[in-house]
């Protein structure tokens, strides 16, 4: 985690506070040598990005607070051109005029939740943002009956051969992991193929493996006052192709629930 110094000379220092409409509401109290550095931001949290290349996942989460909106830009682009797909954009508000940002990064499946991850709302930066982490499944009018589409989520997930799955009643929240893309009509010939094969020992099946999660998912349903939401949420993984799946397949499923009465 770091706070980077801003700027790339006292110069560029002094021109940031001389654009300023109004004076700060508090003096800066940084030395130069806590302000400035070579290269700015940008160079200082590259150093940083460069250095978790070879760390990677033996820290979870690397993070930087940033003083200039168009450096996020140049730091994303640099994630994504070393392949990182988990990262976080979001900004800080202070008072009525101040703004900072932060950039996140991790190797690890785990993400973030949406508000987090994509937390920056000026639309000019939409593109910086990391892809959408949460998708809507299925919106009810109010006053329409919840516990048949609870019902029915309950009853669709837990016909998957899912590494596991948990409803929660209380929050309406169930969380499920996968080994694969288990509801795709691939998988299910790639599993009738393996039946009429002959089946493996019983000492084989003993010490096999555990299976490797690649995608975590929550679902979720909210009631409000105008309108009742189903929205999945992807929580683990990388492979941004199999949570697409998963949305596609999970959407079809609703859809009867919301042309039903």
């Amino acid at each position: 985690m770091m706070n980077p110094p801003f700027y790339s000379s006292e110069d560029e220092m002094l021109s940031s506070a001389q654009r300023k409409e109004r004076p700060p509401h508090s003096a800066c109290t940084g030395a130069p040598v806590e302000m400035v550095c070579e290269g700015g931001e940008v160079a200082y949290i590259g150093r940083m990005l460069e250095e978790s290349l070879v760390l990677r996942d033996r820290v979870q989460w690397y993070t930087a607070m940033v003083g200039k909106a168009s450096s996020i830009d140049t730091l994303v682009t640099q994630l994504r051109s070393n392949n990182i797909d988990n990262f976080a954009v979001t900004e800080f508000v202070q008072g009525n005029k101040t703004r900072r940002w932060a950039l996140g990064w991790s190797f690890g499946p785990m993400r973030p939740s949406e508000g987090i991850a994509r937390g920056i709302k000026a639309t000019p930066w939409r593109h910086a943002l990391p892809l959408p982490l949460r998708v809507v499944l299925l919106t009810l009018p109010p006053g329409r009956e919840v516990s048949p589409l609870v019902n029915h989520i309950t009853e669709v997930a837990g016909s998957l051969e899912l590494i596991s799955w948990n409803w929660e009643a209380g929050t309406a929240k169930g969380v499920g992991r996968a080994s694969e893309n288990v509801w795709s009509r691939a998988w299910r010939r790639k599993k009738l193929r393996e039946a009429q094969q002959e089946q493996p020992a019983a000492e084989e099946k003993e010490t096999a493996k555990p299976e490797e999660c690649r995608i975590g998912f929550a679902i979720r349903v909210e009631v409000g006052k105008e309108e009742t939401v189903a929205s999945v949420h992807w929580i683990e993984g990388h492979d941004q192709g199999i949570f697409e799946s998963l949305c596609g397949f999970l959407q079809g499923k609703l859809q009867g629930i919301k042309n039903s009465k």
